[in-house]
């Protein structure tokens, strides 16, 4: 039986852990942040593989080096898929279809943030390029309003320790129909529809702030584009999130560190992939 170091709690590895258990890898959760961690004395278990690196690049190291393990999604993966400029120019340059985005790194003057933001129609959607559930994104309405936008980000950047000075200005497509696509090693296993609830006064569709996911059995023209982008990013596992309008499907985001929803949304073969590529990935040990 391989042992699992699962560094994700949740939903996630109380739904994981079973499945695999049936499949001959037994999850454990490894607690990665919010804690006090000896550094001399070794780790109280002994793992052979990882799942997935852990959020925190800091502890990530730590936990990199005293479980001494092949991750399912590596640093590397991870930090690739964070990176949303990162991943939307590799996918832009592969012919994959994204969103209109433009990168802004601070310190940049109002008159070239308002430059970039006129090549698009109000709303555009300003986004902090390394975070995720929707964390600091926003739509804004006019001019005036990006400039207040801006300028707290200016502040916020300001402070030292602020790494990322970076955030996105992007087009707004409206009445998009969100989908969260699962790709393992290659192969579409599955996806969610994103909906929003019935009052009518939001736009963000992240689970995290209220949207109901529905498994939904995606077209194949969008499925294919879930397996190409995993594919171009080189992340074996991988949620590519989709945003379909009336004219064009693209790809809006990526997560190199998923949830995992219930297995009634996914392939029937979902956990097989899945418990596939973690014994061979602990292969490499």
């Amino acid at each position: 039986m391989l042992r699992l170091a699962v560094t994700t709690r949740a939903e996630t590895f109380d739904r994981i852990r079973d499945p695999l258990e049936k499949r001959g890898v037994r999850a454990e959760h490894v607690q990665t942040d919010e804690r006090t961690l000896p550094l001399t004395r070794g780790f109280e278990r002994s793992f052979d593989v990882g799942f997935v690196y852990p959020s925190r690049t800091m502890e990530g190291g730590v936990f990199d080096a005293l479980l001494d393990v092949p991750w399912v999604n590596d640093r590397e993966a991870v930090l690739t898929s964070r990176n949303k400029a990162g991943v939307y120019a590799a996918l832009s340059k592969a012919g994959v279809p994204v969103p209109e985005t433009t990168l802004v790194s601070n310190p940049v003057d109002e008159a070239a943030i308002r430059e970039a933001a006129a090549a698009f129609e109000y709303p555009v959607v300003v986004k902090p390029n390394s975070t995720t559930r929707g964390v600091g994104v926003t739509k804004v309405g006019d001019a005036d309003s990006l400039s207040g936008v801006t300028d707290y980000l200016s502040l916020v950047h300001d402070y030292r320790a602020t790494g990322d000075k970076s955030f996105l200005v992007q087009e707004y497509l409206p009445a998009a129909r969100d989908y969260r696509a699962m790709v393992v090693d290659g192969e579409f296993v599955g996806a969610v529809e994103r909906r929003l609830p019935a009052d009518g006064d939001r736009w963000k569709h992240n689970v995290h702030r209220g949207a109901q996911a529905v498994g939904v059995d995606l077209p194949a023209r969008h499925r294919r584009l879930a397996e190409r982008t995993a594919d171009v990013l080189d992340v074996r596992y991988l949620g590519v999130d989709l945003l379909e309008t009336d004219e064009r499907v693209v790809v809006n985001e990526t997560n190199a560190r998923p949830t995992v929803d219930e297995a009634t949304k996914y392939e029937p073969d979902f956990y097989d992939r899945l418990a596939a590529l973690i014994k061979e990935t602990a292969e490499r040990r």
